[in-house]
């Protein structure tokens, strides 16, 4: 390969971007234009490689992809300065309101908690609150808890309150040509906040959400989704982080649902099981931003996208 140019497997690792975020980036908001081998693959320059990761921060902290595919590079070394300051898992946010919510939880003061989310909202608007608070709040939670810092009524506190906070926000009203998606946790996953932050982003997004809870079983996923036509499946995985039966069970409701459906997996957990998972056609969401692009991907037309009934056999 000459020098300065970079496959793409190089540049998804050097980024924390999955392969198909940088291809949808790339075709549809025009945010590299890599060269092509011989053999048709692409090429990335290190220009290439050093906005990509430049992108790839900001949209972390909550940027839209969209707005800021296309802006000069030094406008993105700004915004990836100020991102610096706003790190998932930390608890710190420029603003203060991922720190404040997180000693209202501790505090177990519900009042506090909704307040601080009210603020943040009204602040940095709905999709800046998903993104910047309540994404850094869940993830904080779940180290946390994982650590011992944060008790579990603390969680179950914390998720009473943002699931009463998240459905405030998400719409109400849809047509029949609304796309759905089923949001749930797969069997031996208790930890719900994560599933029910993508149900709200989802939801903010234009979706149809039928929100199963914790828990379940592939085949009643699967059920459901073909109950619900969803157009989509998206998983959350928190803890814990080696379930021995967990990549089985993803494995079957992959095989259940029709190959045009897309099986989206995310979570503080999904890197630990996606060495046992390659290969499976299941979509890696590693933030936020990666789920609103893969949601705008699986919502494109396509004639074979809806789960369709099985019509029963003559005789049956």
């Amino acid at each position: 390969m000459p020098k300065g140019q970079h496959a793409i497997r190089f540049v998804a690792q050097k980024t924390g971007l999955s392969s198909h975020v940088i291809r949808v980036w790339e075709r549809r908001y025009g945010a590299v234009a890599p060269q092509r081998s011989g053999t048709n693959r692409r090429l990335y320059s290190d220009v290439d490689l050093n906005r990509l990761i430049l992108l790839a921060q900001a949209s972390r902290c909550g940027h839209n992809i969209g707005t800021i595919a296309r802006l000069p590079e030094e406008r993105l070394r700004v915004l990836a300065a100020d991102c610096l300051q706003t790190r998932q898992c930390t608890g710190i946010a420029p603003d203060g309101f991922v720190t404040t919510a997180l000693d209202a939880v501790k505090a177990l003061d519900s009042a506090g908690l909704e307040a601080v989310l009210t603020r943040a909202a009204v602040a940095i608007g709905n999709q800046g609150v998903l993104c910047r608070v309540i994404a850094p709040l869940v993830c904080a939670l779940g180290t946390g808890w994982k650590a011992g810092d944060i008790t579990a009524a603390q969680e179950h506190f914390a998720t009473a309150i943002i699931r009463s906070f998240l459905s405030q926000i998400r719409p109400h009203s849809f047509t029949e040509n609304t796309p759905r998606l089923v949001v749930a946790t797969p069997s031996g996953q208790l930890h719900e906040l994560g599933a029910l932050l993508v149900a709200a982003a989802a939801g903010s997004g234009g979706w149809q959400v039928t929100y199963l809870g914790a828990a379940l079983p592939a085949a009643e996923i699967a059920g459901a989704a073909t109950q619900a036509r969803a157009r989509a499946v998206a998983l959350s995985v928190v803890y814990p982080e080696d379930d021995p039966h967990l990549p089985n069970e993803l494995r079957s409701l992959r095989k259940l649902l029709p190959a045009a459906v897309p099986l989206l997996l995310g979570g503080r957990a999904v890197s630990a099981y996606r060495p046992a998972l390659k290969g499976t056609r299941i979509t890696f969401i590693e933030a936020l931003p990666e789920l609103y692009d893969a949601l705008d991907e699986a919502r494109a037309p396509r004639p074979s996208s809806r789960i369709e009934l099985a019509a029963p056999r003559p005789g049956a």
